[in-house]
């Protein structure tokens, strides 16, 4: 039984039906030529959902992605330090004493997995660095991603591997030169380390273009879309408030009321509309700020996206 099939017959009721339901809906909006804009924010990448998303790239069925820096860098970082992760399946009977000692052993956590400190981040921050002091230099700025971009496809980083590339999103995203969106990008890791250069003065700020260069650059390519995007948000926050936006600062801002509206909405949280407890609009609430219409196929899954997105992948790809 693949997994179309499993979540048919048994994901029948309440929030499991809600999850057969948009995955049955994104299916037929795909079929009849539409394609996902996806949004990830959270850890995402350290949950390897490249796994599955690195298949929905090459099949065609991303338009682009906005993700936090975080899930931008933590993708290159899986693949060059895979074997040097460490895991902690009992992470929740930690104590302040245990946390000092991964820190000590430059283990940052992300819940149950950490992330090397030499092995992943300083590798990558050495290559990284050379493509920003040459941009500096020469005066060729470029998007935070256009500089992984390059990297991967570079092919420098080929004998580091540890993870399988086949499983790497954003080598298959590189690979086809996806447009990709990363709103916020400073206060990544990655992010930390540029301000820091540029603090030092090894680096000019103007090195690396920012938000606004990325909001003009999604307002273009949401003009020049073709077809009908599904705006399937795993999460909250910045990856998925930045984009959304767009609609209403095409209709609004600059009067191109001709420009659709987005065809498809679905978001897995497990967060709940409260005050100050959650970042951005539920479904229904876009309507009244014009991102969505009163008609559009609307899915709030409340659950995990580290459970529920491999899922509704596979539901697509059917495997």
């Amino acid at each position: 039984m693949g997994v179309r099939e499993f979540i048919n017959e048994h994901y029948r009721h309440f929030n499991a039906g809600t999850v057969q339901r948009a995955s049955e809906s994104l299916l037929n909006m795909l079929n009849s030529g539409g394609k996902i804009f996806l949004t990830l924010a959270g850890a995402m990448s350290t949950a390897e959902i490249g796994r599955s998303l690195a298949d929905m790239i090459r099949t065609g069925h991303v338009a682009a992605i906005s993700c936090t820096g975080a899930n931008l860098e933590e993708d290159v970082f899986n693949l060059v330090a895979h074997d040097h992760y460490v895991r902690v399946p009992n992470y929740e009977d930690l104590g302040p004493a245990d946390e000092v000692a991964l820190l000590n052993r430059h283990l940052n956590r992300v819940t149950d997995t950490c992330i090397p400190e030499e092995e992943a981040i300083r590798a990558i921050e050495a290559h990284v660095l050379a493509l920003w002091e040459e941009a500096s230099v020469n005066g060729t700025p470029a998007l935070p991603h256009e500089f992984l971009y390059r990297l991967l496809l570079s092919g420098d980083l080929v004998d580091a591997y540890q993870a399988d590339p086949a499983n790497s999103w954003l080598l298959a995203a590189a690979e086809v030169n996806l447009p990709l969106f990363v709103p916020g990008w400073e206060d990544s890791t990655l992010g930390n380390i540029f301000a820091a250069r540029c603090s030092e003065g090894r680096i000019q700020p103007e090195a690396v273009l920012g938000g606004v260069h990325y909001m003009t650059a999604l307002m273009t390519f949401y003009r020049q879309a073709g077809c009908p995007l599904a705006f399937f948000q795993a999460g909250g926050g910045i990856a998925g408030d930045f984009p959304i936006c767009v609609v209403p600062l095409l209709h609004q801002d600059l009067g191109e009321t001709d420009v659709p509206l987005w065809s498809w909405f679905a978001q897995i949280t497990d967060a709940t509309a409260s005050y100050g407890g959650y970042s951005g609009a539920p479904p229904n609430e876009k309507i009244t700020w014009g991102k969505l219409g009163a008609h559009t196929p609307r899915f709030n899954i409340q659950s995990d996206a580290s459970i529920v997105l491999p899922l509704m992948f596979g539901y697509v790809l059917d495997l």
